[in-house]
């Protein structure tokens, strides 16, 4: 009986051990998973226990909110097709940019599934659990009183032309290989030139990007298309590094509160967040962003974006690092 009762007693504790102890990381195919998972719970308006951890901090276009029931979880009413994935296996974070319906009863023009939405996601997995959520809902713009203040506009709104897109470049998903692939740091550094880049841009920067670069903003293709050429006046077809030489001189002010959340060194991905300030407007835009980076050169760039107050802060940062220019590396 007593050696029972000692094998019962290890045995408990052998259990109470095992249940206290940390779940195993997540690979690449786990990460996205919880992306599909967490659209699932935010369109059943179900912020289970099963997964969500106790205290989740839950942010939307920079507004900390209650988990549930409010912000897109109020009124999502569909998942759209278009899916970008950034799994960081390192960090045990995932990014994502993708399309959601949303179908509020006084948000004026709606099918019957709703508006289409744009998605930039971050999650952060701890213990099998999701413990944060920061995300952008970039919604058609809208009146006070029904109407649809982008339906003049020469471009479809945002949720409508990433979901156009109906799948990301293939180029995101090609594995670098593995004697090619750069460090994470190097990774973050080479696409933080963007940022440097653009900022304050006098034509004359480093901007390391590959011949093939295309760019595209809000679903739309923004580069090999006609622009204005400051110095000539003329209007160009021009590619990532002839623009930002140009035609994208003095056009942002300040790129602030670079958060670079996600790194997939396999795919050579880097996904990052921050605001693009216009100070002599009093405009800021709020944005995601992907790079793909090849060679310590940038091939490719997709950046989903909105308007925001003007000085908003991330809702993840400190005012001194939300007022920064420096890379801020989330964990």
């Amino acid at each position: 009986m007593r050696r029972l009762s000692i094998g019962v007693t290890l045995l408990a504790i052998a259990s109470n051990a095992a249940a206290q102890s940390p779940e195993p990381a997540c690979d690449r195919a786990c990460l996205e998973g919880f992306v599909d998972r967490y659209l699932d719970a935010m369109l059943a308006n179900d912020p289970s226990p099963e997964l969500f951890a106790i205290g989740t901090r839950f942010t939307e276009n920079g507004i900390q909110l209650p988990l549930g029931n409010e912000g897109l979880w109020y009124g999502m009413s569909g998942i759209g097709t278009y899916k970008l994935y950034v799994p960081d296996v390192e960090t045990q974070q995932v990014a994502f940019i993708g399309t959601v319906r949303e179908n509020l009863a006084n948000a004026g023009v709606n099918d019957g599934e709703g508006n289409l939405v744009a998605l930039a996601l971050r999650l952060k997995i701890v213990n099998g659990k999701i413990s944060e959520i920061e995300q952008l809902a970039i919604r058609p713009e809208q009146d006070l009183f029904g109407g649809n203040a982008a339906a003049s506009r020469p471009f479809p709104p945002t949720g409508e032309a990433v979901e156009a897109m109906g799948e990301p470049h293939p180029i995101f998903l090609e594995t670098i290989p593995e004697e090619e692939r750069m460090s994470r740091e190097d990774l973050i550094v080479t696409a933080n030139y963007y940022f440097d880049g653009l900022q304050r841009n006098d034509g004359k920067g480093y901007y390391p990007f590959t011949d093939d670069c295309e760019r595209y903003e809000n679903g739309i293709k923004t580069t090999n298309v006609p622009r204005t050429d400051q110095e000539t006046g003329e209007s160009r077809v021009m590619g990532c590094k002839e623009q930002f030489e140009k035609a994208l001189r003095g056009v942002v002010s300040r790129i602030r509160d670079r958060r670079f959340v996600a790194v997939d060194r396999e795919r050579g991905n880097v996904y990052a967040f921050g605001f693009f300030d216009h100070d002599r407007l009093n405009w800021t835009w709020q944005l995601a962003e992907i790079f793909k980076i090849e060679n310590a050169q940038i091939r490719r760039v997709e950046a989903v974006f909105h308007r925001a107050p003007y000085g908003i802060n991330s809702g993840w940062s400190t005012f001194e690092q939300g007022m920064s220019e420096a890379i801020q590396i989330v964990h």
